[in-house]
């Protein structure tokens, strides 16, 4: 009942724009890049690092055995070994705390106690996620990258030919694999093959820069230096720089750089709108395609693909997709407004997609789909092992790997306590070096096989 039907003389004594006796959420990421990483139990007294090893198969055999060799007791047969790669995990700890004074808390308008575990748990699970996209797309120290490594673009023209270029991100340039499967630093003995421009030449040191000014998600500008010189039509602004074993990245439309990406023009939905490189249909279903060359597994049958809502928008806007619906005005996609399941596609919407201003056309988005095993998450064994009585347990609660910890009050008032999380692991971005066309014909050259990244408007 409104204030105003009350009678005039009982209206003063009502109290009016008191406090809610409770704590509203605030906002929150939408999660998802950990749920595509494989759980592996990391051993405990092994120290901080542990290298895997993954083993490939044998080249095949189509030429039938000569009966003229087939003598002495090899028959003519010379033995042949499987190869091997390695990569490496790392585990470190993370976690936050809080303190909360249990006699001063009395007076306030809700339990912050229970505000305190609740916004604990959340921030442990964002953290968790946000771990797992760097890992995802800009890879570990030490390793050959993320899946954004090894594509870069020039970003200073040269004045003439030269053996050293300036690019936006040398991550993904700064190691290769040998062949007995070790990740190795690149050098003058173990160069790697990347084109520039329209050429392709021989990489032997990459170096980064004192202060990063790269414009790409996490990355690291720097200088990469060549066995030969690089033509100054090579070596010009925004041409693209692509490691011959870099993860395959798409762009609508064959751009061929990030700087390359053409914004929309005119009105939507006008006879004059051109649709520019925003994301279609099209795109996803090629990186299905690259994904199913390299016989990569599906997640629960489908790939996944992490995207934020604005290429969702272009998704939505794509001509092909809207054909592919013309009609169906009250199927969930259109109603809902969102796409669950599509061509062997589980479409993911997250707010933690990494984000990249503008280079000229408009902010870049980037989407990955992905497959089974694209990333390994290593959880520390012991983690919440005590040698404190079973009584003192129920101070350590562990929720999917993390440990929420609320310790007694140790001042000499006995009243502040500190609610505290942490969680000890890493990832891994296992690499499949190994799978080569002589073990699958269709499939291709990049040391991580199991995503492929999609830039759009």
């Amino acid at each position: 009942m409104p204030i105003q039907n009350f009678p005039s003389q009982l209206q003063p004594i009502i109290q009016q724009g008191f406090l809610a006796r409770e704590f509203q959420d605030g906002l929150q990421s939408r999660l998802g890049f950990r749920s595509i990483a494989d759980r592996e139990i990391f051993p405990n007294r092994i120290g901080e690092t542990i290298t895997k090893t993954r083993k490939g198969l044998k080249a095949l055999v189509s030429v039938p055995m000569s009966p003229s060799v087939n003598t002495n007791f090899d028959n003519g047969m010379t033995p042949s070994a499987w190869t091997i790669e390695q990569y490496t995990l790392t585990i470190n700890q993370y976690g936050d705390t809080i303190d909360l004074n249990m006699v001063s808390e009395g007076v306030g308008i809700a339990s912050q106690f229970l505000a305190n575990a609740r916004t604990n748990g959340v921030q442990a699970m964002q953290s968790l996620d946000r771990i797992a996209r760097n890992a995802l797309f800009g890879g570990a120290a030490g390793g050959v990258g993320g899946y954004l490594g090894g594509n870069t673009r020039v970003t200073t023209t040269l004045g003439a030919a030269g053996k050293t270029i300036i690019v936006d991100d040398i991550r993904g340039f700064q190691n290769v694999m040998n062949t007995g499967g070790q990740v190795i630093g690149v050098g003058a003995t173990s160069g790697m093959t990347v084109t520039v421009g329209s050429n392709a030449y021989t990489l032997v040191n990459s170096t980064a820069d004192a202060n990063s000014v790269s414009t790409a998600p996490n990355g690291v500008s720097g200088t990469l230096s060549f066995s030969t010189n690089i033509s100054v039509s090579d070596g010009t602004n925004a041409q693209p720089v692509v490691a011959a074993t870099a993860p395959l990245v798409l762009r609508p439309n064959g751009r061929l750089s990030t700087a390359g990406l053409v914004a929309p023009t005119g009105t939507y939905g006008a006879n004059s709108y051109v649709p520019g490189d925003t994301l279609g249909i099209q795109t996803v279903l090629s990186a299905v395609a690259a994904l199913r060359m390299n016989n990569v597994p599906t997640v629960d049958g489908s790939y996944h693909c992490y995207l934020d809502d604005q290429q969702m928008l272009g998704l939505f806007r794509d001509g092909d997709f809207k054909y592919l619906y013309r009609g169906a005005y009250g199927t969930e996609t259109y109603s809902a407004g969102s796409v669950v399941e599509l061509l062997g596609v589980r479409f993911i919407p997250t707010t933690e997609a990494p984000q990249q201003t503008s280079l000229g056309a408009g902010a870049i988005h980037r989407a990955i789909v992905c497959g089974k095993g694209a990333l390994i998450e290593g959880d520390y064994a012991d983690t919440g092992h005590s040698d404190i009585p079973d009584a003192e347990q129920s101070l350590l609660e562990r929720v999917d790997n993390v440990v929420m910890v609320t310790r007694e009050p140790l001042d000499r008032l006995k009243q502040i306590i500190a609610q505290s999380w942490y969680w000890i692991g890493g990832y891994a971005l296992p690499t499949d070096a190994t799978a080569s066309t002589s073990i699958i014909p269709t499939a291709t050259n990049s040391y991580l096989k199991r995503g492929v990244v999609i830039e759009s408007l």
